[in-house]
């Protein structure tokens, strides 16, 4: 999986996004504010179609209208506006078109400025992209590949608004729980990865292991011009992937993973491979 999937491309001319606290909302009238705050909202470098094309099949999604703006329209946000929630959902759709095995998890856990009128907007949206892919809710241990490849589904979608209840093809975000370590220690994520893998559920649901680092605002006014990448990324992933071949999935183990920068190390085929061993259980 991704983190903020989405945030290859944000908007540094469109007004900072409802996800942001009201001074920063003052400060980023200054286009040079703006222009810093792209260096830290970009989370990927990858489009969705690369990051499908790389094995991402997990994407974290945050969404917002445009206050002011007409109609319903609803935006990938991160600190700044991305691109239109439709044109990713096409662009996704066109690589499943293609890829009629491969099946993907859509989990939109953040949404801004948006009244119900706008989540059924979006929701709507969603089913006119996917139509007969999306996987209605079901035993989390029922949803196999084999099950989705017999009943020709390849969408799951985790909607974290009590909105799902009225969409069978919508499973609640309680389905996908993401544990957010929220630090910049890289020592203190790995143990915390740890903590929650030993803590979550057995059974029934899904579960993210975020190996993201955060910047805290401090982190970002010591290195304002060199950004996420720069700053925390590089430095610690080696470490984090070393985590992740360490691990294994089944119960009680590793499910999801995510990153972000997912092309900067071999992320994608690392936690791929870590498959190989319940084949070997077998």
């Amino acid at each position: 999986g991704s983190h903020d999937s989405f945030s290859y491309w944000v908007d540094e001319k469109s007004p900072v996004g409802p996800d942001q606290a009201t001074a920063i909302k003052r400060l980023a009238r200054i286009s040079l504010v703006r222009k810093i705050m792209k260096k830290w909202s970009v989370t990927q470098n990858l489009t969705f179609k690369e990051q499908l094309e790389g094995g991402i099949r997990y994407f974290d999604l945050r969404v917002s209208s445009k206050p002011g703006e007409m109609g319903k329209e609803t935006y990938f946000i991160h600190g700044l506006f991305g691109i239109k929630v439709w044109d990713g959902l096409k662009e996704m759709n066109s690589f499943l078109e293609q890829h009629p095995k491969e099946v993907i998890f859509l989990d939109f856990n953040h949404f801004y400025a948006m009244d119900d009128s706008h989540h059924h907007f979006l929701i709507n949206r969603i089913r006119s992209a996917f139509e007969s892919k999306l996987c209605c809710v079901e035993c989390v241990e029922y949803v196999t590949l084999l099950y989705m490849w017999e009943k020709k589904h390849q969408v799951l979608i985790f909607y974290h608004h009590p909105l799902y209840q009225e969409y069978p093809f919508l499973w609640p975000g309680n389905k996908m729980p993401a544990p957010w370590a929220n630090t910049t220690n890289v020592h203190k994520l790995l143990q915390f990865l740890e903590t929650t893998l030993g803590e979550r559920s057995r059974y029934g649901t899904f579960h993210v292991s975020q190996a993201i680092l955060t910047p805290r605002v401090k982190t970002i006014a010591r290195h304002l011009i060199r950004g996420l990448k720069n700053t925390l990324v590089h430095r610690n992933l080696p470490m984090i992937l070393n985590w992740v071949k360490a691990q294994k999935p089944g119960v009680m183990g590793v499910n999801i993973i995510t990153s972000d920068f997912v092309e900067l190390v071999d992320f994608a085929a690392t936690v791929i491979a870590l498959n190989d061993l319940l084949l070997e259980e077998d």
